[in-house]
Parts: structure tokens; C-alpha cells; sequence
């Protein structure tokens, strides 16, 4: 264990929970939970305040011995961060949060408030937009903060991806428990997006599905998109007669969780700055699970 200016440092010699570790390695159980719940706890670069987040041997444990101005004084609504580095900044939008500014709202954004907490760190720090996710779905949503990172991940995002996960609580239970929907979609002038009766029609969209779960109502589905066009989750399951529930607009008939129940769960991407590839997953949403358990 090494002890540098302002923080402490030490490799894991097993593999282990991230709370065991530390009680090891840093003076008492209630230390250990604290700078976690503080955030001031990295894994190879990686900040996490779970205490049981699986460290392997050989990783680099950094424990900070301050609480950083900028965190004391970070804003209320800032998302959970699931990674960060000087490059990007990934976060777990929640739902009803519009990742960018339209005519309508400039403020709440994802993009305006990790803006704001990026700035609380460096005055002028910015953030870019490098995809997105509907204002409904939940997620794993991925901001630069500098333009050389935006323009070798926005200009290469088709092949730098290697797998965008979906995680979808849908009406009914589909006769194949497994298939690759393939169409080419179209949008009308009302934002209603559907599929083209011919082929070539419109923006080829693909759709890979697995039911995880059934329950007597709902199936649970993973998702993997090989394409990512606007609603195309949602209209493929629809238009398989399985609506994402809570999706009135693509024909859901119940509303069980009280929003639409797509998550945006695990993003597999190639980092060219890292030169590696670095995957993101989040657990599926409790309600998701919960609204299963007592659909009987």
C-alpha cells in the first residue's frame, strides 16, 4: 500500500468485494463505508460506491482522503455516474430526462446537467453529445468531454460498438422466444414511426430479442440492436404484437410501473483513446422485476 499526496493506493492480491478489501486495507469497517458512500473510492480509474463491486487481483484500489469542493457542492439531480475519465463521462440517465435541449426545454437535459457538474471541477470543462436515448427510456447514456473524443466516437460508432443492451418489460409473451427482426422504417409527420411494407422502404432497422422471464402477464426481454433508429425497439415489439408496457403510443394497453419500461442496460465500445474496449452494464430496474413477481 502506497500512501501519495491526498490519497491512498493499493494493489488487490485477490479477488474479492470491493467493501472487504478495503476493510483490509483502511482503518475500520465504518471508514470503509464512508468513503465509499463519498465517492472517493476508484478501481483502476473507475469511481464506484458499491460495496460489492468485484475487484480481480492485480487491479489498483485509490482511495481519496477528501472530499472534493466540486462534490460537496454538486448539483441534486446529477445522475449516477457509471464511469469517468478525462475523456467521457457515462451515466445512468433515468427516465422522463431529455438528453439534449429542444424548443421546448433548454434546462433539464442530461447534457445541461452533466454539464454543470463537470464545470464544478474545471470552470471550463465541456461536454458533447455522442448518441442518445429517448426521453422515456432509461440508461446507459455516454457524453466527450472534448471534441477530438466526440468526433473519433461519433464518426466510427458503428464499428467502435460492439453491443447495445436493452432490457424490456413486454405486454404478452411472443410465440419465439428468440428472433432477429429485420425492417425498414418509415415516420409519418406525427413522430409515428412504423415499419414499410416493402423492402428498402424507409431506414433498415434490426432488432435481436431473448425472453428471459415470463410472468402471467409480461415477458422480460434482452435486447441487442444492430441498428439505432428512432422508436425501433418499440415498434418492432409492438408490431410483434408485444408492446413495451407503459408505451401507449405504440399500443400498450397497461401502464404497470408508470412510465415505459425500456432500459437502456449494457453498452459494449471500443475507446480509441484507451485502445480497448470497455463494457458498461447496469442490473435491470427493480420495478421491472417487481412488477413480474406480483403479476400473478
Amino acid at each position: 500500500m502506497s500512501k501519495k499526496q491526498n490519497m491512498t493506493e493499493f494493489t488487490a492480491s485477490r479477488n474479492a468485494g470491493l467493501l472487504e478489501l478495503l476493510k483490509e486495507n483502511i482503518h475500520g469497517r465504518n471508514n470503509a463505508k464512508s468513503v465509499l458512500k463519498h465517492g472517493l473510492v476508484s478501481v483502476d480509474g473507475t469511481v464506484t460506491t458499491k460495496f460489492d463491486y468485484k475487484v480481480r487481483a492485480g487491479q489498483t484500489v485509490t482511495v481519496a482522503k477528501y472530499v472534493p469542493e466540486y462534490k460537496k457542492n454538486i448539483i441534486r439531480d446529477m445522475p449516477d455516474i457509471i464511469y469517468e475519465d478525462e475523456n467521457i463521462v457515462v451515466i445512468n440517465k433515468p427516465a422522463g430526462l431529455l438528453s439534449i435541449a429542444t424548443d421546448n426545454e433548454k434546462t433539464k437535459t442530461a447534457y445541461h446537467i452533466v454539464t454543470e457538474y463537470v464545470k464544478q471541477s474545471n470552470k471550463n470543462g465541456r461536454i458533447f453529445i455522442v448518441h442518445r436515448l429517448d426521453r422515456d427510456t432509461s440508461g446507459i447514456l455516454l457524453f466527450a468531454k472534448n471534441e477530438n473524443t466526440k468526433l473519433s466516437l461519433q464518426d466510427n460508432w458503428d464499428k467502435l460498438v460492439k453491443y447495445r443492451g436493452y432490457a424490456a418489460l413486454i405486454e404478452g409473451c411472443p410465440e419465439n422466444k428468440s428472433k432477429r427482426i429485420e425492417s425498414w422504417l418509415r415516420e409519418t409527420e406525427s413522430c409515428f414511426v412504423f415499419s414499410a411494407r416493402n423492402k428498402g422502404e424507409g431506414k433498415h432497422a434490426v432488432t435481436n430479442y431473448d425472453i428471459v422471464r415470463t410472468s402471467r402477464n409480461y415477458s422480460l426481454a434482452a435486447i441487442n440492436i444492430e441498428t439505432g433508429r428512432k422508436n425501433q425497439i418499440r415498434v418492432h415489439m409492438s408490431e410483434m404484437g408485444c408492446p413495451v408496457a407503459g408505451d401507449k403510443k405504440y399500443g400498450a394497453k397497461t401502464n404497470p410501473i408508470h412510465r415505459l419500461a425500456l432500459q437502456a442496460d449494457l453498452l459494449r465500445i471500443e475507446l480509441p483513446y484507451l485502445g480497448e474496449i470497455k463494457e458498461f452494464k447496469l442490473p435491470v430496474e427493480k420495478k421491472f422485476l417487481y412488477c413480474m413477481k406480483n403479476d400473478k
